[in-house]
């Protein structure tokens, strides 16, 4: 059975995962966003977040797209700024998120890339590590590995959901409505789908 899209949401979608309960939040307009990973062999970059919004969380590299720029321009440069590489980004998947209260939507085009050019540095704003998404041999890692597994507790509630999508190279779509519970944003409502192939 298909269960109707979110608001917001569009496309030949196939529904992956979703749940939550209450009506969606509403919205009247989108602000547009971007969020870039590079994988590497078993392993994908993400950046310890130093200052501003979503502080002391894991995420990729973005931020705001600029008057001008195209998302796909707008996520190069904020690679660029946060981890100091350049990599060529394709683009992966959209996520369409709400804060109660807000009364506008994050439109976050995800973008990532197999390879890249130069180190990754440290910035004022972004602290880049290495994770891996496959099981070590033996199932259990071991604390001294030198790459530990991604950390979903120390990211938003929904990138367990989508990331794996993203390590596959599937599309994605997704959408997720957050509340605040003390001091920390909790997601109350989601629902992320994969988009249906033509052939």
């Amino acid at each position: 059975m298909t269960s109707a899209l979110p608001p917001g949401l569009e496309g030949n979608l196939v529904e992956y995962v979703r749940g939550g309960e209450g009506d969606w939040l509403p919205f009247d307009q989108k602000r547009f966003y971007t969020n870039a990973f590079v994988i590497q062999g078993d392993k994908i970059l993400l950046g310890w977040k130093k200052r501003g919004f979503g502080v002391n969380k894991y995420n990729g590299f973005g931020g705001k797209v600029e008057l001008g720029e195209t998302p796909a321009e707008a996520a190069m440069r904020e690679l660029k700024e946060e981890a100091g590489i350049v990599a060529p980004l394709e683009h992966a998947g959209s996520l369409l998120f709400m804060t109660k209260g807000a009364g506008w939507a994050f439109q976050i085009e995800i973008f990532s890339a197999r390879s890249y050019s130069g180190i990754p540095i440290e910035t004022d704003e972004m602290r880049p590590e290495w994770f891996s998404f496959a099981p070590p041999a033996s199932g259990v890692f071991d604390t001294n590995e030198s790459v530990m597994p991604i950390p979903y507790e120390k990211m938003w509630d929904d990138d367990v959901y989508w990331l794996p999508l993203l390590v596959q190279g599937r599309k994605f779509v997704g959408r997720a409505d957050f509340v605040m519970e003390g001091d920390e944003f909790k997601m109350a409502r989601h629902w992320f789908g994969t988009i249906k192939s033509d052939h």
